[in-house]
């Protein structure tokens, strides 16, 4: 597809004037003009602070927006360098804002800044949220300094979280790409990134921009890309993401099926990264930045919605019986019928795995199975809360780890049933 195919005539003609940059700095959005502001200030202060001899560049992709989003991101500057310890920049810091083209997402957001970085040469490139409240200049030479620096291709962001934020993360996907593609990163899906200008050559390469991926799984599609083909990657630590959690018991059907089906999906793309080997299990990417510990924001849950939306599902035995052996579904109706819902490891993590293969194998239509996996990630993630209910953070990261450790264990049980 041409450049103009997916950038507007404006931007390719600013691409022309500057001609080549470093760095790009991507920002996505739509009807972000209230928060987008303290965001295009934050990259401002961090590149003029960090990076005061580097061309760059920062693109504001947008999604059509009707509140003066772009306007705010024009307007938008760091009135006193002064005030960062900055005397001076070698080089100006360009701005370009373009609609993007293609599917509305923030995976079509994400192919413009990709085209755009790659149109200019850059050797490093940055995506960070429009709606951050928490973002600061350091988060800039976090994301990118280990590209520049260090010949990292890939920086995955680590926050400080809530430990009953980022639930479809802590229970399936982080255990799934750990087992399955042997790196440690804490968030798949974490939003923010810093990767390497050859990883955005090859990024652009892919013709997923027009699919559901764009739409819902762009995040840990670029993540598990980065890993499964070889990429050399690391984490930063950001400190806290604050950003507006939901209750992970309302309104979560559509967007555990979004997440877990683009999941599902990579198993079946990367299948030869995981199926026929027998590695060391996983390890420890590279952290950058120092972990500290942050206040965080409260995030509210429905325990009783949950556990009743866990035991109302048991109704869909008959769809599970398609491809759940009669032990498994009797072992949920035990947890089920118990008085205090706990839900085993083992037992879930040989769950999510049987759901995968009924994905790739179509044992059902795919509107049937994702869908019917909702009550039982409710049942799981009840329970790990009443488990950690009085626990602290480090605690409950123990929890996990524990959980991915049998995800881990588990893999021969998915190369078995995948190749059955």
């Amino acid at each position: 597809m041409r450049s103009g195919d997916i950038i507007d005539k404006t931007a390719l003609q600013s691409i022309k004037e500057i001609g080549s940059a470093e760095v790009v700095v991507g920002v996505p959005s739509y009807n972000n003009a209230r928060t987008i502001p303290h965001v295009v200030r934050a990259v401002s202060a961090g590149l003029a602070k960090y990076f005061p001899d580097v061309k760059a560049v920062l693109v504001n992709s947008d999604g059509g927006s009707t509140d003066g989003t772009q306007s705010a991101v024009l307007e938008a500057k760091v009135e006193d360098l002064h005030a960062i310890l900055v005397s001076h920049r070698l080089h100006p810091i360009h701005k370009i804002v373009t609609p993007y083209h293609g599917i509305p997402g923030k995976g079509s957001a994400l192919r413009a800044i990709i085209e755009v970085a790659a149109l200019l040469g850059a050797r490093a490139v940055a995506v960070v949220d429009s709606d951050l409240r928490s973002i600061t200049p350091e988060w800039v030479e976090l994301l990118v300094g280990p590209v520049l620096k260090e010949n990292f291709d890939y920086v995955a962001p680590r926050y400080a979280r809530h430990k009953y934020d980022g639930t479809i993360t802590n229970t399936i996907v982080y255990p799934v790409t750990r087992a399955l593609y042997g790196k440690r990163i804490r968030q798949p899906i974490g939003g923010d990134f810093g990767f390497s200008g050859r990883l955005a050559v090859h990024f652009r390469s892919f013709d997923v921009w027009d699919t559901d991926v764009a739409r819902y799984g762009i995040d840990v599609w670029m993540t598990t890309t980065a890993v499964a083909d070889g990429f050399k990657v690391c984490e930063s630590f950001l400190g806290a993401k604050i950003h507006d959690p939901k209750d992970p018991s309302t309104d979560l059907s559509s967007m555990l099926q979004q997440v877990v089906g683009c999941v599902f999906d990579l198993m079946g793309q990367y299948e030869a990264a995981w199926k026929d080997t027998s590695g060391p299990g996983s390890v420890r990417v590279p952290l950058f930045g120092l972990p500290y510990e942050v206040g965080l924001e409260p995030v509210q849950i429905d325990l009783d919605r949950m556990i009743a939306g866990f035991r109302q599902g048991m109704e869909l035995r008959s769809i599970w019986k398609r491809f759940l052996a009669e032990s498994t579904i009797q072992h949920l109706s035990a947890v089920s019928a118990s008085a205090e819902i706990r839900f085993p490891d083992e037992l879930w993590a040989r769950l999510v795995y049987d759901f995968s293969v009924a994905h790739h194998k179509r044992v059902l239509a795919r509107e049937h199975v994702l869908p019917s996996i909702t009550p039982l990630y409710l049942g799981k993630v009840a329970s790990l809360f009443s488990e950690t209910r009085d626990s602290n953070h480090a605690e409950v990261e123990a929890r996990i780890e524990t959980l991915c450790n049998e995800f881990e264990q588990a893999v021969p049980y998915l190369r078995e049933r995948w190749r059955a």
